[in-house]
């Protein structure tokens, strides 16, 4: 169990499933439904299972390009810790549980599964034809507010749409900031990448304007819903850490990449989704 955890890297499930908790606890705030723990132990299911088939897959898929860039050549399928074989049946068998465990939600979110699965599998496909990959794993975790709330009603509204756009586009920034690291390998190896596609400089420009972007769909439900001082608080800490991980960053200094990309914006994640769940509770 160690090893699949190392596969997927578990812990970097910080980034979505806050968004997920926000979008299943808005359902519950916004309708006449009722919270229920089986409904809310199948969501996190449905998003554990979904993130490690995704992760899984990339890292079967990049097994012969980890190998060859000197910063990921000690990840597990090219250090041997696990068999590219192994890593594809972890990937199937999450695919099957994801898809099971839909079908105890709701109807909608069992016949949208395949699609979900398509986008956050497809995602390990477009480094090698287009720089917006960055964008469709953005896409890929902006899924989980969005789905969490159809779990919850089985409909669409326009709120859970926000903090989906808001997802994309911090993941986007931040995905950005972290292909950083591979500018030089991406090009020699005519990988895509917004880094290998604009340089440093104009990638972290691009960073920034995703990142206004999501601080601004992240204030839209402010106009929606009835949200208090609580609210603006964690909308205010999500802003400062997106402008906290420029700062340390420069195109002449990438020493805090992983700072930026793990602690900073787990941390953002975290906050805001506590300042939300303490605005609607209290």
């Amino acid at each position: 169990m160690k090893k699949y955890f190392s596969l997927v890297l578990f812990a970097h499930s910080i980034f979505a499933l806050p968004f997920a908790i926000i979008g299943f606890f808005l359902a519950i705030y916004t309708t006449d439904a009722n919270f229920t723990l089986l409904l809310f132990i199948l969501m996190l299911c449905c998003m554990v299972f979904a993130r490690n088939a995704a992760m899984a897959f990339n890292r079967y898929l990049d097994r012969d390009i980890d190998a060859m860039n000197p910063r990921t050549a000690m990840r597990d399928i090219p250090a041997g810790k696990i068999s590219a074989s192994q890593a594809l049946t972890f990937t199937l068998l999450n695919c099957a549980l994801f898809i099971a465990t839909t079908w105890f939600i709701n109807p909608l979110c069992f016949y949208l599964s395949p699609i979900a699965l398509a986008v956050v599998l497809g995602y390990s496909y477009t480094k090698k034809f287009t720089a917006l990959c960055h964008i469709v794993l953005g896409i890929g975790l902006g899924l989980a507010p969005l789905g969490a709330y159809l779990a919850v009603t089985g409909t669409f509204n326009i709120v859970p749409v926000f903090y989906s756009l808001a997802v994309i586009f911090w993941v986007s920034g931040f995905d950005i900031i972290y292909a950083l690291q591979d500018e030089e390998f991406d090009k020699d190896h005519e990988l895509n990448s917004i880094p290998a596609f604009f340089g440093t400089k104009n990638a972290l420009h691009i960073s920034e304007i995703f990142h206004i972007l999501s601080a601004i769909f992240i204030t839209l439900p402010i106009f929606y819903l009835d949200l208090g001082w609580l609210y603006y608080i964690g909308v205010l800490f999500y802003i400062l850490l997106l402008i906290y991980q420029h700062i340390i960053i420069s195109p002449t200094d990438l020493r805090r990449v992983n700072k930026a990309f793990m602690t900073t914006n787990g941390i953002a994640s975290v906050i805001f989704a506590l300042f939300f769940l303490l605005d609607i509770w209290f």
